[in-house]
């Protein structure tokens, strides 16, 4: 705890899961903590993510863990270590809610939602002390101090600005995806004016553009491939394998399988203008078990039948079938048995960056000592305003809580008080 009468004020600007948690470890360790955020309240992207199940780190060995981070483990390790997953289960623990893990090790809260996780969080951090402010939109910064707009008061029509001037910083913005809910990136340029080098914000856990037929987009857009296996190269060019499923969309492919391989998908489109992958639709079979099946005598029955009938394969994978090969590919036996193997997909181009679940890029770790800017002494940041990204499956929430607890314990190291 500081022993100086005179309070150390910290600006925390951003409120999902590194802005929270920078909030409640500075309060934790003695600070006086004003909450900023653009939205009407906090957490409004954590709500989202947890719409459909609120995955919050993962229980697959710690060694694993760390290797998800790719080439951005390195630098997040100290920050995983002191905050990893045991340490998130057990803070949820310590708000009164239980956990478990799911059959892919997955960890969830029991009930499965975010919003009862949020609440018992969101107190905690105000009965700590921290100071939350609501639709104040940060502008950058006038003659060293923090510039925000926020609607002016009583009700009045049109917005005021104020200027706050703390002793520290601690920036926790998000990135560039689902801008309506807060991640906008538009810190970008003011950093940049700061000389703080930026990577630019790029798509990450995101679907790919595909160039369906009508015909094909019709019939079978909303269907999920159950049980498929993608094959894509990595950026050295070797072969890399991954089985699971993923969903058909209007106009391409995504699902949890297509985003697992994103990170090198999106870098080869980056390189090349497109890139190709291969899905194995009969995963656990061989290919001379598939061979066999597709040569046998098939009589009166049409192709499509005899697929069925001896592999299952009917709806969109047939549908994939006839829409990846000519004609003459799928009246070949030995072409179609190899392409129910390996049957190649061309993918165009990512979804746009607002509509992806999270994004790589941003404040480039040259530009950091910890987790403050060099270019910015007394400014630190946290969560997906740095560059490095990771797969859905809890790895970016775990991300998110430690590099946030991080960037609060470098404030307080910088102020001279010894975190908690």
């Amino acid at each position: 705890m500081q022993s100086s009468l005179t309070p150390f004020r910290v600006a925390v600007i951003g409120g999902g899961p590194a802005g929270l948690m920078a909030a409640q470890t500075l309060a934790d360790g003695g600070a006086q903590v004003d909450l900023y955020d653009a939205m009407p309240s906090v957490g409004r992207k954590f709500l989202l993510a947890g719409r459909s199940g609120m995955n919050i780190t993962h229980a697959e060995p710690y060694a694993d863990f760390v290797t998800r981070y790719g080439n951005s483990a390195t630098p997040l390790r100290p920050m995983l270590d002191a905050f990893g997953p045991q340490a998130v289960r057990d803070w949820v623990h310590g708000l009164g809610l239980e956990t478990f893990v799911g059959t892919s090790g997955r960890v969830f809260p029991t009930d499965m939602k975010a919003a009862p996780l949020l609440r018992a969080w969101v107190h905690a951090v105000r009965e700590r002390g921290v100071q939350f402010h609501m639709r104040h939109h940060w502008l950058g910064w006038q003659d060293g101090a923090l510039r925000f707009s926020t609607p002016a008061e009583d009700g009045a029509p049109g917005a005021r600005e104020l200027l706050v001037r703390p002793d520290a910083v601690i920036l926790a913005l998000g990135g560039g995806s689902w801008a309506r809910l807060g991640s906008d990136g538009k810190w970008m340029p003011l950093l940049a004016e700061r000389g703080v080098p930026l990577a630019p914000l790029a798509p990450a856990n995101c679907g790919f553009d595909v160039a369906w037929s009508e015909h094909f987009s019709s019939r079978h857009a909303g269907e999920p491939l159950m049980t498929v296996a993608v094959i894509a190269r990595d950026a050295r060019g070797d072969e890399m394998r991954k089985q699971g499923q993923f969903v058909v969309t209007q106009g391409g492919i995504e699902g949890s399988l297509i985003y697992a391989l994103s990170a090198a998908l999106r870098d080869q489109i980056a390189a090349d203008g497109g890139t190709t992958i291969w899905l194995d639709l009969m995963p656990d079979w061989s290919a001379e078990r598939v061979a066999d099946e597709v040569a046998r005598p098939r009589g009166a029955r049409s192709m499509s039948s005899h697929l069925q009938s001896r592999l299952g394969i009917k709806g969109v994978k047939a549908g994939l079938l006839r829409e990846c090969l000519s004609k003459q590919q799928f009246a070949d036996e030995a072409q179609l048995a190899a392409a129910i193997k390996r049957l190649p997909v061309r993918l165009l181009r990512p979804r746009p960056i607002d509509e992806v679940i999270s994004t790589a890029g941003g404040v480039r770790w040259d530009g950091l000592e910890g987790t403050m800017l060099k270019a910015a002494p007394g400014v630190f940041v946290a969560g997906e305003m740095v560059d490095w990204e990771a797969p859905t499956g809890g790895y970016l929430l775990t991300a998110c809580f430690a590099s946030g607890i991080a960037a609060a314990r470098d404030a307080l190291a910088w102020r001279g008080i010894t975190p908690n």
